[in-house]
């Protein structure tokens, strides 16, 4: 069982930036692969960006490659967002999700994480 703690959303002016972290309970978080989604209102859930267990693989939703850059600590059991040059489109509630795997793939799809958190705001002013 893996608990997801996200921090960091908050009001931020466009071209700014800002660090989302997504703390994990558990001591084999090492072991699975996390990805970052968000979901503005009206609209659906959607991909960010993926990183596999040891940090291997990564892969970014063509909106934010570029100017989002995912990473993750494994001794702090956290992964990151650090996002960059945001625009008030980047402008969401942001989840972070985990999944134990074996390999070092990276996942994209919503239905394929089991953990979810339960989510931080953040706002970009224009």
């Amino acid at each position: 069982q893996v608990q997801l703690v996200e921090s960091g959303g908050g009001l931020v002016q466009a071209g700014g930036s800002r660090r989302l972290s997504c703390a994990a309970s558990g001591r084999t978080f090492s072991s699975y692969a996390v990805g970052w989604f968000r979901q503005a209102p009206g609209k659906e859930r959607e991909f960010v960006a993926a990183i596999s267990r040891s940090a291997f693989n990564i892969y970014y939703a063509d909106s934010v490659k570029g100017r989002f850059t995912i990473s993750r600590d494994n001794a702090k059991n956290t992964v990151y967002l650090q996002m960059n040059s945001l625009k008030p489109e980047d402008t969401a509630v942001y989840y972070c999700a985990a999944r134990f795997s074996a390999t070092l793939v990276v996942i994209t799809q919503t239905d394929e994480y089991n953990y979810w958190g339960q989510g931080t705001q953040v706002t970009v002013s224009s």
